[in-house]
């Protein structure tokens, strides 16, 4: 092959990885519709031109649940004061336990505001690992031995075209600024 010919393909290759760098990996959520706390139907479609930010809970958790859910309920205010309109939506990943009104009553603990924060279940433990993995590319996993859930804890931002275009670890000081100011950035 001819020396020029060959300088010439890598440098094409080089100039087409360099238009890929530094863009957003961004993922779509496929279609989902389970049941909410109010023990009605949600999904993707009632967030269809809505910015949301999502995690993963269970209402029986020893560990990390309790934190989380308030720093969501923290956001949720914050956001509110801004002006900033976006939906939040909670995934349990102990749905056998955590029943619509067993979700009732958690929310309820954390928020006098549950108009925009959706806790979902009605799946199977099995649908809602292959969800989070398949979907947020995060663990759920319930081991037989305990009554605690092995799961991620970071929250998501979604656009209001269903992709993922962030994450967050709520126990970074500068988490709630990061979310605030790439949500004005896609609004």
């Amino acid at each position: 092959m001819n020396i020029r010919y060959i300088a010439y393909i890598v440098f094409c290759l080089i100039i087409l990885s360099a238009c890929n760098a530094n863009q957003p990996i961004e993922k779509k959520i496929d279609s989902f519709s389970f049941t909410d706390q109010n023990n009605q139907p949600f999904g993707i479609t009632d967030l269809s031109e809505s910015i949301w930010i999502s995690n993963f809970i269970f209402t029986s958790c020893e560990t990390v649940c309790p934190r989380m859910t308030s720093e969501m309920a923290s956001l949720q205010k914050t956001l509110k004061k801004e002006g900033i309109e976006v939906e939040f939506v909670s995934f349990s990943v102990d749905p056998e336990v955590d029943s619509p009104e067993i979700l009732k009553e958690y929310i309820n603990q954390y928020t006098d505001n549950e108009t925009n924060w959706h806790m979902l279940t009605g799946y199977t433990q099995k649908e809602i690992e292959a969800f989070a993995r398949e979907q947020f590319q995060t663990i759920v996993q319930k081991p037989d031995t305990s009554n605690q859930v092995i799961h991620g804890t970071t929250f998501y931002l979604i656009d209001d075209r269903g992709f993922i275009l962030n994450e967050y670890n709520y126990v970074d000081d500068s988490y709630e600024d990061e979310i605030i100011n790439d949500i004005k950035e896609i609004s």
